[in-house]
């Protein structure tokens, strides 16, 4: 089955009156979404893309049973969307806003706790399962139905290695783009946990980067785990200067921890297969597989 989504998920966008949202809006229709509405307070009652607004998530949670919430609302308004869709038991909110004040988002953590909600992002390109649902910015063309699950930090690096793996005939079962701020919702470890149960998916890329202890928290989970399905990760930023945030509000090597040698070192000690460079990643995962055959028969050959 599908993590997290599939063609049956019925998602509304919050803000999705703005020029941003209603082009992505429009795309993940084409794709196949089950857009069913959005949410602009001020608006509720009107139409747009031939799809109600709504006041609150309350409202267009209760008219159209929306499981999903894509938000595309300013830095400066995102924490408060973010918790109002909380507050209404959305069981996905997907938050694409980059930048999103720091303590803000500490005040959006601390509401997910014990809530019904899982949030990816912010700062995320989203999550596609491909030919059935996506809800991001990612275009949906590049992705092709597979068995290879991603979780990456980094949207433009998530779309070289789709590209790799499909050159290399190897679609993908879900992408997930856990996104590049200081603060988020899922990280590694929750994403990887439900791609390694998930029976879909014979194999999961890791995409990382400077910043953080999610790559190290995660390299344990493995060991711990010591799962049977193949893993393979590249972290980004080896070569990057102490102290200096690289593109990402959280891409920050800081001394005492957060830099890619740390993170590539304890990846190896679980047992995980390195990609030494981005442009590598789509051979390393076929190589490994070739020597490693997954159980199941699902990788396309």
């Amino acid at each position: 089955m599908p993590v997290l989504v599939d063609d049956s998920t019925k998602v509304i966008c919050q803000g999705m009156t703005g020029s941003q949202a209603t082009f992505h809006c429009e795309q993940a229709i084409a794709y196949g979404t089950r857009l069913v509405g959005g949410v602009t307070p001020g608006k509720g009652g009107t139409r747009h893309l031939d799809l109600p607004v709504f006041d609150t998530v309350a409202e267009a949670v209760a008219a159209t049973g929306a499981t999903a919430t894509l938000v595309f609302v300013p830095p400066q308004n995102a924490a408060a969307a973010l918790i109002e869709a909380i507050r209404a038991e959305v069981p996905l909110a997907v938050c694409v806003t980059e930048r999103i004040p720091v303590l803000d988002m500490v005040r959006v953590k601390k509401a997910l706790e014990g809530s019904k909600t899982r949030l990816i992002g912010p700062n995320s390109q989203g999550i596609i399962t491909p030919g059935r649902c996506k809800i991001g910015v990612m275009p949906g063309h590049i992705h092709r139905p597979g068995s290879i699950g991603i979780v990456s930090r980094s949207s433009s690096l998530t779309y070289e290695i789709v590209e790799q793996l499909n050159a290399v005939r190897l679609g993908q079962s879900t992408s997930i783009g856990i996104g590049g701020d200081p603060v988020y919702g899922l990280g590694f470890t929750d994403c990887l946990e439900l791609l390694l149960d998930d029976p879909e998916t014979d194999g999961v890329v890791l995409i990382g980067e400077i910043g953080g202890s999610d790559e190290e928290e995660t390299a344990r989970y493995i060991a711990e785990r010591n799962p049977r399905k193949l893993i393979v990760a590249y972290v980004a930023g080896l070569h990057a200067p102490k102290q200096r945030r690289m593109g990402h509000a959280g891409a920050i090597d800081s001394l005492g921890g957060g830099d890619a040698a740390t993170k590539i070192e304890a990846f190896k000690n679980a047992g995980v297969r390195i990609a030494t460079s981005v442009a590598t990643v789509g051979a390393t995962v076929r190589q490994a597989l070739a020597e490693q055959p997954p159980q199941g028969n699902l990788l396309e050959r």
